[in-house]
């Protein structure tokens, strides 16, 4: 075996230093931006900030509507409530899906797999005037649920591969064995197959809640009321072609993005297992 020498590794923690802190750069600076007054951050390319102020967070935190309501609140729950409902919905159809394409062989099975992967191909803005068109026939235009259910249709396909591909790794014995103990087709589904499916469902629905949750474009143009709108369209208010408030456009990205880390902290430890299970097969 090759022994390491000593200037081999100084080098290696040399390198990854250097890769860090590239990386890291562009992420200080938004920090920077977040906790500097005014727009002092403008001069310099150091993203130590040289006074910390949270002036930039009361104004993106505390906004409120014309008639004096607190605006972001109603927006954050905006955002929270379309994400949380289109993680449950895309979860529970794309794993009923998933489950049937794993298990059972009908006719046109391999086309509707195929179809899964080919809606893939086309981003979810290519659907927007049909989508919009639907929805005001349904009288969901601008309404939470209406973008929800946009949002699922969106994550079900990424979803149903990936699930299904767990599925596959699954035993049958295990279904049989249930089977015999006298649980039914469902039962089996929901007490068996499902907690072995744990790291693949976090996965799927933490992609569901992100899909859902850093979506702009369908969002900006569905939802007319500005109380019904999620946080990626009020970021883009503090951007337009007269300027921009650069310090709270900063600072709503870092309480935006607070969510998505949480998320990822608490189901870390599925992804591995979920990513590489669900990509064996499919």
């Amino acid at each position: 075996m090759k022994r390491v020498t000593t200037l081999q590794l100084v080098l290696t923690h040399v390198a990854l230093v250097l890769i860090t802190a590239v990386v890291l750069y562009p992420v200080l600076w938004v920090v920077k931006m977040a906790v500097e007054p005014g727009q002092s951050f403008a001069m310099g390319l150091s993203p130590i900030p040289s006074a910390v102020s949270l002036e930039h967070f009361e104004h993106v935190v505390g906004s409120t509507d014309d008639d004096g309501n607190w605006l972001f609140g109603r927006q954050l729950f905006n955002s929270l409530f379309v994400s949380g409902l289109t993680a449950s919905l895309g979860l529970a159809l794309s794993a009923t899906a998933a489950y049937a394409l794993s298990r059972w062989t009908f006719p046109g099975k391999d086309r509707t797999i195929s179809a899964f992967l080919v809606t893939q191909m086309f981003p979810g803005v290519v659907m927007l005037i049909p989508l919009y068109i639907l929805l005001d026939k349904l009288h969901l235009l601008d309404s939470l649920l209406g973008l929800a259910l946009v949002y699922s249709t969106t994550s079900v396909p990424f979803s149903v591969w990936m699930l299904k591909g767990y599925f596959d790794t699954i035993p049958r014995d295990l279904e049989e064995a249930a089977a015999l103990d006298g649980c039914s087709r469902v039962q089996t589904f929901v007490w068996v197959i499902l907690p072995l499916a744990r790291p693949a469902l976090a996965v799927v629905a933490l992609f569901s809640f992100m899909t859902a949750w850093n979506e702009f474009i369908l969002a900006a143009t569905l939802m007319g009321d500005p109380s019904h709108y999620t946080l990626p369209i009020v970021l883009k208010g503090y951007v337009d072609n007269y300027g921009a408030d650069w310090g709270s456009f900063a600072a709503g990205a870092i309480i935006v993005s607070m969510p998505v880390m949480i998320l990822f902290f608490a189901l870390q430890r599925h992804f591995v297992e979920g990513l590489t299970a669900g990509s064996v097969k499919g």
